[in-house]
C-alpha cells in the first residue's frame, strides 16, 4: 500500500548488485520490461506499474493522477525498498514521469535514461490544446471502451514501425494494452498526459548526473526533441537506434538493452558534445 494506493511492482535479479528502476509508457505495466531484465542478469531490474495502469490501483479522485502525486508514489516505493541511489528509466510517458522525479529528487538519481521522452510542453497554448485532445481521448476511452480505444490507438503514426514486429511480438503488445482499465487510461489521460504535466524545459541546465537519450531513426519527432534535450543538458548523450521508432525496447531489444548496459557501467565523464 502506497500512500493508500495498492501499488504493483516487479522485480528481477534481486541478488544482482547495481540497480535499475524502470518506468513504462501510457497503455503499458512492468511487462514491457521483463525482456530487458533477462537481457541484464548482473542488474536488478525494479519496475512499477504508474498511476492508472496494469495492478496498481485506480483512485477515484483526478487528483490523484497527477505527476506530484505520482512522483510522491515512487518516493515512497523507494523509500520501503530502501533505494537510496540507482539508475531511473523511463519510456515516453514513464520518461516524463522519471525525468520530473529526477528533478524533485536529484539526490536519488545515479543516472538517468530516457526513452523517446519529452519535459513537455513549451507554451501555455500548446498545454492547453492538449489538454483538450486528452480529454477527448479519455471521454472516448470511457463511452467506447478499451477494445475500441486499442483498435484506434495501435494504428496511430508514432506506432507505425511496429507493425514489422513478429505476430507474437504484436500480440503481446496487444494484450497489455487491453490488460488496462478504462477508467484509468482515462484519468491518466486527463491527470498526467504531457499537456497537464508542468514543463521540465527550464530545469534541464540544473541538472548534474549524466542523462542518455534514446531515440529511434524513424521518430523524427522525438529525435528532434531529444536533440533540443541535450543542448540544455550539462551532461548528456543521445544515441539513436537506425530503423526503429518510438519504442526502442520492443522494437530492437537487443541493442536496446547493450545501450543501457554501457550507460550503466560506463564512468560519469562530461559527454556533451
Amino acid at each position: 500500500m502506497i500512500r493508500g494506493l495498492e501499488t504493483s511492482v516487479d522485480i528481477w535479479n534481486e541478488e544482482a548488485g547495481q540497480t535499475l528502476v524502470a518506468l513504462h509508457g501510457f497503455t503499458g505495466s512492468t511487462a514491457t520490461w521483463r525482456n530487458l531484465a533477462k537481457a541484464l542478469p548482473s542488474v536488478r531490474v525494479i519496475a512499477i506499474d504508474l498511476i492508472g495502469h496494469g495492478q496498481t490501483a485506480i483512485p477515484k479522485q483526478i487528483s490523484r493522477f497527477s505527476m506530484q502525486e505520482q512522483i510522491q508514489d515512487l518516493e515512497e516505493v523507494f523509500c520501503q525498498l530502501e533505494l537510496k541511489k540507482f539508475t531511473l528509466l523511463g519510456y515516453s510517458m514513464g520518461g516524463r514521469v522519471a525525468l520530473s522525479y529526477a528533478i524533485t529528487y536529484p539526490e536519488r538519481i545515479e543516472k538517468l535514461i530516457l526513452e523517446s521522452a519529452s519535459p513537455g510542453l513549451r507554451t501555455s497554448k500548446e498545454r492547453s490544446e492538449r489538454c483538450e485532445r486528452d480529454n477527448a481521448l479519455a471521454e472516448k476511452i470511457i463511452s467506447n471502451g478499451l477494445i475500441s480505444f486499442v483498435n484506434a490507438w495501435e494504428t496511430i503514426p508514432l506506432f507505425e514501425s511496429q507493425k514489422r514486429l513478429p505476430h507474437d511480438v504484436q500480440e503481446a503488445i496487444r494484450f497489455e494494452r487491453l490488460s488496462q482499465e478504462e477508467e484509468g487510461l482515462a484519468g491518466s489521460l486527463r491527470g498526467i498526459g504531457t499537456g497537464g504535466q508542468p514543463p521540465n524545459w527550464m530545469v534541464l541546465e540544473k541538472l548534474e548526473f549524466p542523462v542518455l537519450l534514446i531515440t529511434g531513426s524513424l521518430d523524427e519527432k522525438f529525435c528532434k526533441i531529444a536533440l533540443e534535450m541535450k543542448a540544455l543538458l550539462k551532461n548528456a548523450k543521445h544515441t539513436t537506434v537506425n530503423d526503429a521508432g518510438h519504442a526502442i525496447h520492443v522494437e530492437n531489444p537487443a541493442e536496446f538493452a547493450t545501450i543501457v548496459e554501457e550507460h550503466l557501467t560506463s564512468f560519469n565523464t562530461n559527454e556533451r558534445i
